[in-house]
This record gives structure tokens, sequence and C-alpha cells, in this order.
């Protein structure tokens, strides 16, 4: 045995690097709550001591966490807490973030059954769940990846397999070359990842059928050309930037008839599916054939965690199914057939985890409640002269300006510089926006009112501004 083994020996049996890195951890969310939402200059100055040539010998373990939680800790981004409010990112749920520790130790890769019986089973388990909570047709299957960019690209090449089957055409042995067209359409504000996934999976973003959106961004069901079972139509379960839903009902009615594949970009508002108040918005979901959602969004599971679900299973494993003659496949689930990768981590045991411990009741509370504060936000705002609101509140988008674009581009650059709360920006029918994203179970009416009046001051420290110039 060698000397660096009997060192990583020793430090399993002896537990201390795992003790210092629970304490670290500890200390962390003892201060996330309460501290900057964004690292001070000071702290990303730091990180140059990360900046180093690989050391020659190896480190000692406790220097390696030592470095990491004195220098890599204050310069997180507070996205735990309540008042992170930028790119749609969720928090994590107390549950889950224990359970991904433990998931950790465990390690496990669920690509088959016997490489992992927990993974397996609790991707049956959760399966099952979310086809109830989402009401889905019950022969829809699901594959846990690592976000929905993934997962749209698996939706997408399930399409794209299938239609081309229908054309007595093998994808997998014959590729592109020459292959019978594919239709797809979409509204003129899908997001970039399903455009990228196009892009991927050789369909070409230049022949995109594209639609007209109203004034919210959903796609005008009007517009929709004449669609066929060789066609590919995407809709969004919440528009990025207003949270608008497309209209499922009707457009998928009108979709199924012509046999069209129907996906459904629901990245974080496939949820409101699982809260009584906010299932209107998505109903008509059931008629679709794909849906793409987050956990790791509105669900707040730990990073990483995305699903794909299909009502086409055979198209599914066809799609991204692999072999090997060293494959051992069981009667129980084998996750391989349903996601593109063969190695990846048991991301199920916290979505799991947070599912058991919300419940249905608990998930419609927590998702609601992210709702009712991006209503609160609205209401607060717009008292305040020179804050506009430019979309109608349905779920967790806020979008904000001010009088001009200079005027939010600076506005939202102080209230970033403030780092009382974190948001980004974004274009919105030619304006400047400001987004403000509601996702996390951590956000409270306080940390509503204290964004707030980070707002309030930066636009009264531009308008000082303005007067000195």
């Amino acid at each position: 045995m060698s000397k660096l083994q009997d060192k990583m020996f020793l430090e399993i049996r002896n537990k201390e690097i795992f003790n210092q890195a629970q304490l670290y951890s500890f200390e962390y969310l003892e201060s996330v709550f309460d501290r900057n939402v964004y690292p001070t200059e000071e702290a990303l100055n730091n990180l140059s001591i990360f900046d180093e040539e690989l050391p020659l010998d190896s480190t000692n373990a406790k220097s390696v966490l030592e470095q990491l939680n004195k220098y890599g800790s204050p310069a997180t981004t507070a996205t735990l807490g309540g008042r992170y409010f930028g790119f749609v990112c969720g928090s994590a749920v107390p549950v889950g973030l224990a359970a991904k520790n433990l998931g950790t130790y465990w390690d496990q890769a669920p690509a088959m059954h016997v490489l992992s019986p927990i993974g397996s089973k609790l991707e049956s388990v959760v399966e099952k769940w979310l086809v109830d909570l989402f009401n889905l047709p019950q022969n829809t299957t699901a594959g846990f990846v690592s976000g929905t960019s993934t997962a749209n690209l698996c939706g997408l090449a399930a399409a794209r397999y299938r239609i081309l089957q229908r054309n007595n055409w093998d994808i997998n042995e014959k590729g592109l070359r020459n292959s019978p067209p594919i239709r797809v359409v979409t509204g003129k504000q899908a997001h970039s990842t399903v455009l990228k996934a196009i892009g991927v999976l050789g369909l070409g973003k230049e022949n995109i059928e594209w639609v007209d959106v109203d004034k919210q961004g959903r796609i005008i069901s009007e517009s929709i050309p004449e669609l066929d079972e060789n066609t590919i139509l995407i809709l969004q379960a919440g528009n990025v930037n207003s949270g608008a839903f497309d209209d499922f009902e009707i457009i998928c009615k009108k979709a199924k008839k012509a046999n069209a594949w129907v996906h459904i970009d629901g990245a974080f508002g496939l949820w409101a599916e699982a809260v009584n108040e906010l299932k209107y918005l998505t109903k008509g979901i059931g008629n679709a054939t794909s849906w793409a959602v987050d956990g790791h969004k509105t669900l707040n599971t730990p990073y990483d965690c995305g699903i794909i679900l299909c009502s086409d299973q055979e198209a599914m494993t066809s799609a991204l199914h692999m072999s090997g003659s060293y494959i051992i496949e069981s009667t129980e689930r084998d996750g391989m057939f349903y996601t593109p990768e063969m190695s990846r981590r048991a991301r199920i045991i916290e979505l799991w985890s947070i599912m058991k411990y919300l419940g249905k009741n608990g998930i419609d509370e927590m998702i609601l409640t992210m709702h009712q504060r991006a209503k609160q936000f609205a209401e607060e705002i717009k008292k305040i002269n020179g804050f506009h609101v430019e979309n109608d509140i349905v779920f967790n988008q806020v979008l904000v300006r001010c009088d001009s674009d200079k005027i939010t581009e600076r506005v939202l650059s102080t209230i970033q510089m403030l780092r009382e709360c974190w948001l980004g920006g974004s274009m919105w029918f030619g304006k400047k926006v400001m987004r403000v994203s509601i996702c996390s179970w951590a956000t409270t009416e306080k940390d509503i009112a204290k964004s707030v009046k980070s707002f309030e001051k930066a636009l009264e420290l531009e308008i000082t501004h303005a007067n000195n110039v």
C-alpha cells in the first residue's frame, strides 16, 4: 500500500476533514440569509489566491478545505437567500441540501439498476409522482438530467426520431443527410436553449417557422401555420421575461388533430400545474407529447436538476439509447435509456427528498407564496415615481423599467453595486428592463420591502448624479 493510500484511508477513518467541511457548511448557512447577495470587491479580489501552479506533491487536506472556506465562501453569490432575483435561479429546500450531502457520500450513478438500486427505485417513484402532479398521460416516462437545456434537447431528439421513423427513416443508422424534412414551429420569444437544441440536433435555426407573439410574449394561436405530422411545435410554460403561458388548451388540440409533436418548454412554469390557484395557466398541457422542466428553479432542489417527460417512451429511448457488451440490463429501471448520459450523479436523491418532504400541499403553498411575493414586488414598486411594471404578474416574473433606457441601465448597475438584492437586465419589445425573478422559498415580505427600498435608493442616486452632471 502506498503512502498516499495510507493517508486517504486514514482520512476516511478519522473523519476530521468531513467534520471540518460540515462545520464550514453550517457557518455558511448561518450567514447566507443576511449577508450581501453578491460578493464584495475584496472577496472578488481575493480569488487571485487560487491563481497558482498545480502542486508537485500532495497537499494537506485540511489546508485545501481552509483555502476553499476562507476565500471561496465569501466569493459565492447568495442564491440560497431570499433576495437573489437573477436568471430564474431557485434557492434550495433545507431537506434537499441535507439529502444531497448524504447522496454525495453514497456517490451513486443510476445509469443501470445494478449500479444503483436505490437510484433506480427513486427515479421510478418520482416519475409516477411527477406524472400525477402534472396530470400527464399515464404512459409518460421521465429522464433525470442536468437542467431544462438538456431536457429540451432530449424532447426534441425524441420528436426528431419519431417524425423520421414515420417516414421510414432511421436517424440512428442513416443520420440527417438526405433525410425527409422536419418542420419546426415556435414563437418569436422561444428561449435560447430551445434554439440551441434545434441547432445541436441539426434541424437548423434558419428552418424555424416563427410565429408572432402578443404583448405578454405568448404565441398567437391564430398565427400558427397549418400543422402536419412532420411538424414539431414548441410552446412555453413561462416566458423567461414576463412569465406568460401559451394557450395550451386551444393549441394542443389543434396540433393533436394534425398529429404534430408538441414540446413544452416549462423550465420554471410547468410547476404552475401543481398549484390549485394557478393551474388555469397550464390547462391543456396533457395534450402535448413532451415536456421539459427544472427542479432547481421553482421546486428549489439544489443544483443541478432537470427533467424530461415524454408520452412516447419508444421515441425517447430510441433517440437516447446506448448499447455495449458490458451493459447489464435489468427488469427494473435502467436510467441510461432516458438520458443522453451514462455517467451522471444521482440528483434524484434530493428531488425525491424534497417532494416527499413537501407533499402536494407543501408544493402548492411554496410556489403560490413565490407568486404572492412577485405581486407584492410589483405593487410596491409601482408606488415609486419613476418605475414602471411592464408585464402582467401571472407567475413569478416582474419586469421593471425607468423613464429611459439610459436610466434603467444606470439604476440596474447601482442596484447590483448596492448588493442588497441582485437581478439582471433584459430587452422587452425594444426597451431595456430589469428582470425580477422570484423563485426562492426563503423570500419573505421583508425581503421584498428591503429590495424595493434598494430600487428606490438606486433611483435617488441616479437622480442626484444627473443633477450634478
